[in-house]
C-alpha cells in the first residue's frame, strides 16, 4: 500500500512529553544503577557533568534554556561570526606554524604546505626558531602578494618586522597587497619569560608598528593577543578568554595613545586562541570571545562594525602527547573541526609529533590534510555557525562569557593585565586550576586515550629532532600526559638497564566471568605506568602462591568480585606475602573489609577514580629499589 506523504501523521499523534515524565524515567534508572536515591530535578542533576570554571553540563537543554540573542553572522555582538558570509565563500585560512631554526629547511617544508593547501604562513622568528636574518631565505619563492605571513618573534619582533618589510619592497610586493601580521605582543611575551625590564620599550615598538601599518599596509595587522601562553600553562577556558580580553584592552590603551582612534586600533590586533578536543567547549569559547570582544570595543567606544574580533585558532600542545602519538590525529581533528564550526578565521592544526620536536613531512602534510578533509569533504564551511540554536551550544557560549567576564573584571581591578601577571594575580589563578585539573588526570577521572587509558607498551617509540627550546621563566608549559609519560620513561630505562619492565602479578580469583573486569582494569592500570602485567594461568585460589613465585614479580594484585574476595581475598593475600610478596595490592573498593584484607597483607587498594599516579608511583619505587639492590 502506498500512503501519501502529506497523509503521514509522523509525530502528530504522539502525545506531548514533558519533562517530569523524561525525570520518571531517569529516576528508575538511577535506581537500577545502584546509584544514591534521587527524584525529579535532583535525578537529573545526578547526571550532570562538571567542566570547569563552575560550569555544568546538564544532560538535557529545551527551549526553556534560553540565553542573550546571539545576533546574526557579521553584526554585533558578532557571536555567530564576525562576517556574514562566514567561511562559505571560501573556507577559513589554512594557517600552518613553522619553527626550524635552518632556514633551507624552513623554506622546504613552507613552499610544501603552500603547494598543498595551507594559505598563510605562520614563523616563529628569533631564539625559539628562525633567526631573523634567515626570514628571506626561509620565504625564498613564497609570493608575498598571495600568501599571509603571520610572525611570532617575541623579543625581536621590531627586527623580524624590518626584515619583512624589506622583502616587501626588494620583491616590488605593493604595500597595499601584502597580507598578515607582525606578530607583537609585549604581555604575552611577559607571560612566557617573565621578564618585565622591557615591556615599556616594546609596547612603544608595538604602537609604532601598528601606526605603520594602519598608514601604509592595510592588510597587514601589527598586533597578535596570544592566549596560548595562560591555555599552556593550564588556564581554563573562562581564564584564557579574560586574560584575552585584559591583553587586549592593555593594547587598545596602548594604539589609542600613540595616536590611532579606537576604530583603527582595533583593527591592528588578531586573537591567538587553543582548540581542544573538548568539541563544544572550543565552540562556545570562541563564540563567547567574539561576543566579549564586541561588548569591550563597544564601551571603547569603537563603530559596531569595527568590533568585530580576528581570530586565529590553534590547536591545543597541552593536549598532545609523546606516547601513543598517533591518536594525536584523533584530537588534533576534532579540535579543528571546533574551531572552524566555533568560526575562528584562520585555523592551524599541529602536526600529531608535535610534543616530540621538529615535525616531519608527514606529520606535516597529515595536518594540513586534516583541515582540507574538514572543509573539502565534510563541508563544514558550507553553514555559518552551524551550531548555532543548540539550546546546550548558546548557553554554553552564555555561561562562559559571563564567568570570563568575571574573570576579566577581576583583572582590571588590580590594574590591568601587565598589574595583575607582576603581581601574582593571574600565575597564581592558573597554577590552581592547572593544580585541580592534575588530580583529575592522576585519578584517570580526566582520562588520555593511549596514555591512562588503552596504553601499549609495545609501540615503537616515535624519534624526532629536537625543536629549538621555547621561551622559558614565565608561566610554565604543561602538558596533560606528563605524570604518566614520566613513570613510562623510568619503566623504559629499566627495561634498558636490566632488560625487562617492572611487572605486577595480577592474582585472578575464579572463574574469568567473576575477575575480568577487575583484571582487565588493573591491567590497564599498571601498565598507564609502563609495569607489565603477569595474569594467572588459572583462578584456583590455592594454586595462585605458586603461580606468582613463578612469575618473576614481586608485586601482586588481587583481582575478582566481591563474594569471591569475602570467602578467598585474606587466604590468597596471606600466601602471596608468604611466597615472596612485597606488595600485594587488592583491585576495588574493600568496603567494610579493609582492616581485615590489611592484616591478611594487602598492603593497597586500587579502584576507579583512586589516585594512579600515587599508586603506580608507589610500586615502580619498590620495583626499581629491589633491583637496585639485587645488582
Amino acid at each position: 500500500m502506498t500512503v501519501s506523504p502529506e497523509r503521514l501523521p509522523l509525530a502528530a499523534e504522539f502525545p506531548e512529553a514533558t519533562r517530569e515524565q523524561w525525570q520518571l524515567l531517569v529516576e528508575g534508572v538511577l535506581r537500577k544503577s545502584g546509584a544514591p536515591a534521587a527524584d525529579g530535578a535532583s535525578a537529573e542533576d545526578a547526571l550532570a557533568t562538571d567542566i570547569e570554571d563552575g560550569l555544568r553540563a546538564r544532560p538535557l537543554y529545551t527551549a526553556e534554556d534560553t540565553a542573550a540573542d546571539p545576533g546574526l553572522p557579521g553584526f554585533a555582538p558578532f557571536t555567530r561570526g564576525s562576517r556574514p558570509q562566514g567561511a562559505v565563500v571560501g573556507g577559513w585560512d589554512v594557517r600552518q606554524r613553522h619553527a626550524h631554526p635552518d632556514p633551507r629547511s624552513a623554506n622546504e617544508a613552507v613552499l610544501a604546505d603552500l603547494e598543498h593547501g595551507v594559505s598563510s604562513v605562520w614563523l616563529t622568528v628569533g631564539e625559539a626558531g628562525l633567526p631573523v636574518d634567515g626570514l628571506a631565505t626561509a620565504l625564498d619563492g613564497v609570493y608575498l602578494d598571495l600568501a599571509p605571513v603571520v610572525l611570532e618573534a617575541g623579543a625581536e619582533t621590531a627586527a623580524a618586522a624590518e626584515r619583512l618589510f624589506a622583502l616587501h619592497a626588494e620583491r616590488e610586493v605593493p604595500a597595499e597587497a601584502a597580507r598578515g601580521n607582525l606578530g607583537a605582543d609585549p604581555l604575552g611575551l611577559l607571560a612566557r619569560t617573565g621578564r618585565d625590564d622591557r615591556t615599556e620599550q616594546q609596547l612603544a615598538e608595538a604602537a609604532a608598528l601598528a601606526v605603520r601599518c594602519a598608514a601604509g599596509h592595510p592588510g597587514i595587522r601589527a598586533v597578535t593577543v596570544d592566549a596560548l601562553p595562560y591555555h599552556e600553562a593550564g588556564a581554563s577556558a573562562a581564564e584564557e578568554l579574560g586574560c584575552s580580553l585584559a591583553t587586549g584592552v592593555a593594547y587598545l590603551r596602548t594604539l589609542t595613545a600613540a595616536g590611532l582612534d579606537v576604530e583603527a586600533a582595533c583593527g591592528q590586533l588578531e586573537f591567538r586562541y587553543a582548540a581542544t578536543a573538548d568539541q563544544f567547549l572550543t565552540i562556545a569559547k570562541f563564540r563567547a570571545a567574539r561576543r566579549l570582544w564586541a561588548r569591550v570595543a563597544q564601551v571603547g567606544g569603537a563603530a559596531p562594525a569595527a568590533a568585530a574580533q580576528r581570530q586565529h585558532a590553534v590547536t591545543s600542545s597541552v593536549m598532545m602527547t609523546e606516547r601513543d602519538p598517533w591518536v594525536n590525529m584523533l584530537r588534533t581533528t576534532v579540535a579543528g573541526l571546533a574551531a572552524g564550526v566555533g568560526g575562528a578565521d584562520a585555523v592551524t592544526v599541529l602536526p600529531f609529533d608535535h610534543a616530540l620536536g621538529l615535525p616531519d613531512a608527514f606529520a606535516r602534510r597529515i595536518a594540513r590534510n586534516t583541515q582540507a578533509v574538514l572543509l573539502e569533504e565534510s563541508h563544514l564551511a558550507r553553514v555559518i555557525d552551524p551550531a548555532g540554536g543548540s539550546w546546550y551550544v548558546e548557553q554554553l557560549t552564555e555561561e562562559l562569557a559571563r564567568s570570563a567576564w568575571a574573570w576579566f573584571q577581576e583583572i582590571e581591578r588590580a590594574g590591568g593585565q601587565r598589574a595583575a601577571f607582576t603581581a601574582g594575580l593571574v600565575p597564581e589563578r592558573i597554577a590552581a586550576t592547572w593544580a585541580k585539573r592534575s588530580v583529575a588526570l592522576a585519578r584517570r577521572r580526566e582520562p588520555i586515550t593511549g596514555v591512562s587509558e588503552y596504553p601499549n607498551l609495545a609501540e615503537q617509540p616515535v624519534a624526532r629532532p629536537s625543536a629549538p627550546a621555547p621561551l622559558s621563566g614565565g608561566l610554565p608549559r604543561v602538558r596533560r600526559a606528563e605524570a604518566f609519560e614520566a613513570l613510562r620513561s623510568r619503566s623504559d630505562a629499566e627495561l634498558a638497564a636490566h632488560g625487562a619492565r617492572p611487572k605486577v602479578f595480577l592474582a585472578s580469583i575464579g572463574p574469568t566471568a567473576a575477575h575480568s573486569a577487575r583484571t582487565s582494569f588493573a591491567a590497564n592500570l599498571f601498565q598507564a605506568g609502563g609495569i607489565e602485567t603477569v595474569a594467572a594461568a588459572s583462578g584456583e585460589p590455592a594454586e595462585l602462591a605458586g603461580q606468582f613465585a613463578a612469575s618473576g614479580a614481586t608485586v601482586a594484585c588481587l583481582c575478582s568480585s566481591d563474594p569471591l574476595y569475602a570467602e578467598h581475598a585474606e587466604r590468597v593475600a596471606a600466601e602471596l606475602t608468604a611466597a615472596g610478596a612485597a606488595k600485594v595490592l587488592l583491585a576495588g573498593r574493600p568496603g567494610d573489609q579493609r582492616e581485615a584484607y590489611q592484616r591478611a597483607g594487602v598492603d593497597e587498594f586500587v579502584y576507579a577514580g583512586g589516585d594512579a599516579i600515587a599508586v603506580l608511583t608507589s610500586v615502580l619505587d619498590l620495583i626499581i629499589s629491589q633491583n637496585g639492590a639485587a645488582q
